[in-house]
């Protein structure tokens, strides 16, 4: 009874800080243990009354977000916000891809700088891509090229896509300093040094990191690819919110990816590419072949094994069961199946055409009430003699020789690059891009060395956008009927939730042999005045000096109980009811 009496008190405990946290001061009256049951009624009462006068305070009103463009504080080499609703600086490509039909092979995707269709902060514009299954190109140039030498490179901006995204790409491109840099002429295959942003198309969840590390020895560039993030990306490209995406590259060849200013991935240029910076030292000799007498079986077959005489491999693997009875009425003579006795040919049969008219089958009612029809056959079972065909065993091959390898040269392309963030100048940014969807939203690219001042414009620009859409989305409890109604099983979970927690409360509370709490006052009464009894029998005729009878003890569990079971009422439970009190014994 009192494990029973500790887990209730434990499970309250739970329920209670979770629904009842602004009646914390009756946890203080409830310790006064002389506290009659007059009093206790009048104090609930009061308690009551008080409640009830009570206002509920007004919620408070939706907090508006007045948007004001971003101004770059700082050293930053591109800056761009959209919102003077021009594509000043912007050059849109007058190109053709190369190696696809004529038809699709323009650069004629739409571009329109305008607001977010459920846009949260009037006058806040951006680059949007208006055109489904179109080759979109568009580029700015920096206000100056970023060498990669001494300082860090940050890279931010903003995706949102509104309608969702099927497949298609948001990444931004970096573009290589170069002679010939024309913008007018931007392609898949014009120059650039990094690539970065989000990518999706079916299931397959991207977020490019890509930059083109020069051959040291030959002078060629080849793409080195980031590890693919731990995270869960999926969230990103189906909220429909504005995101935050921010690569930093620091001189100690180290990279962090961010999404909303929380590290979604990091790692070393020099470790955490594919493929790595550095070719191996030694490679597998070309020109070294297998003998071919190497023998790499592990295991052979027993050359002195022999097949025992009463193997027999012709053995069946399945017999008649030869204990098997025919049942009793069974109809030999009935077949299973008859023509359908009320089956008349059609009108239209043609038998020239069509051949000879048969009804068709049904199952023969005389085989209804009997356990078969037809000709009886005894069941198969596996056969115990059954062995198969032998094979000799395995034993260890004594002339293995391992798996063949071959022997190892110096690798002639060998180099170390210790410095791979010294990469090739950058001195534009370049949107090029093919998409199944339309009004991918992009906003506040900003390009510097200087991480404070982009954090500084992320807060004037993206965090005024988090503060817009959070003060317009839905409580709690709508976000719930939401996420249940495009996933109908979480009203299991909420329901047993709340069902759990108050189903252990009932029974750990409310059942027993003997539950205190539903007692009469009557026999609480009883209880004192037996204790007094049996305390004036022990004083008469008992020397036992232990001042802990089993009538105290019990005495004392009762107040013990009763002190609990008047928090519950204090607490307004209502799985305990008709609680009294009494005034400890003096």
């Amino acid at each position: 009874m009192e494990l029973k009496m500790r887990l209730c008190v434990a499970l309250l405990s739970l329920s209670l800080c979770l629904g009842l946290m602004g009646h914390v001061r009756a946890q203080e009256e409830a310790d006064d243990m002389e506290m009659d049951v007059e009093d206790a009624i009048d104090d609930m009462q009061e308690e009551d009354v008080e409640e009830e006068e009570q206002q509920v305070p007004a919620s408070p009103p939706v907090p508006t977000v007045t948007y004001k463009a971003p101004e770059p504080m700082g050293e930053h080499y591109f800056a761009e916000s959209f919102d003077k609703g021009t594509l000043h600086g912007w050059v849109l490509s007058q190109a053709k891809k190369d190696g696809i039909d004529e038809e699709i092979a323009k650069y004629d995707g739409k571009w329109e700088v305008e607001e977010m269709k459920d846009t949260k902060l009037p006058g806040d514009k951006g680059l949007v891509l208006k055109s489904k299954a179109k080759h979109h190109a568009i580029s700015a140039l920096l206000l100056r090229p970023f060498t990669f030498d001494t300082k860090p490179l940050i890279v931010q901006y903003e995706v949102n896509f509104q309608t969702g995204i099927d497949c298609g790409g948001a990444y931004v491109k970096l573009l290589s300093q170069t002679p010939d840099l024309d913008l007018e002429e931007f392609v898949d295959k014009t120059p650039y040094t990094i690539m970065f942003g989000p990518d999706k198309c079916g299931e397959d969840y991207k977020l490019h990191f890509i930059f083109r590390h020069k051959n040291p020895k030959t002078g060629e560039f080849e793409e080195k690819h980031a590890k693919k993030p731990d995270a869960d990306l999926r969230t990103y490209y189906t909220d429909k919110k504005t995101h935050l995406y921010t690569l930093v590259l620091n001189p100690d060849n180290s990279f962090e990816i961010l999404i909303d200013q929380t590290v979604v991935n990091s790692g070393s240029l020099l470790n955490d590419m594919t493929p790595p910076i550095n070719p191996p030292a030694e490679i597998e000799d070309p020109d070294d072949h297998k003998p071919e007498d190497w023998d790499e079986r592990p295991k052979i077959q027993d050359p002195d094994a022999v097949k025992p005489e009463d193997w027999d491999e012709d053995a069946p693997t399945k017999i008649p069961d030869e204990d098997a009875v025919k049942p009793d009425g069974w109809l030999d003579d009935e077949p299973e199946y008859i023509s359908d006795p009320d089956a008349l040919k059609p009108e239209d049969w043609d038998e020239d055409m069509d051949g000879e008219w048969e009804a068709p089958q049904i199952p023969n009612p005389a085989c209804e009430t009997a356990p078969g029809c037809g000709l009886w056959q005894r069941p198969v079972i596996d056969n115990p003699n059954y062995k198969g065909k032998w094979k000799p065993p395995m034993i260890d091959n004594p002339n293995y020789q391992g798996v063949w390898k071959p022997r190892k040269i110096p690798n002639p392309d060998f180099f170390e690059d210790l410095h791979p963030f010294r990469m090739t100048p950058i001195s534009a940014v370049g949107l090029e891009l093919w998409s199944m969807s339309s009004d991918i939203f992009f906003d506040n690219f900003f390009v510097t060395s200087d991480r404070n001042v982009a954090e500084r414009w992320a807060a004037d620009g993206w965090g005024l956008k988090k503060a817009a859409e959070g003060a317009a989305e839905p409580g709690l409890v709508n976000q719930m009927i939401t996420a249940a109604e495009e996933k109908p099983w979480l009203w299991i979970v909420y329901v047993l939730t709340v069902a759990v927690p108050l189903v252990l409360i009932i029974v750990f509370c409310c059942t027993g042999k003997v539950s205190v709490c539903h007692l009469k006052k009557s026999d609480l009464y009883k209880s004192e005045e037996e204790d007094s009894t049996g305390e004036a029998e022990e004083a008469a005729g008992n020397d036992n000096k232990d001042g802990n009878t089993s009538s105290e003890v019990e005495h004392l569990m009762l107040l013990e109980t009763h002190r609990k079971c008047y928090i519950l009422r204090l607490y307004k439970l209502p799985f305990c009811s008709n609680f009294f009190y009494f005034k400890k014994k003096k």
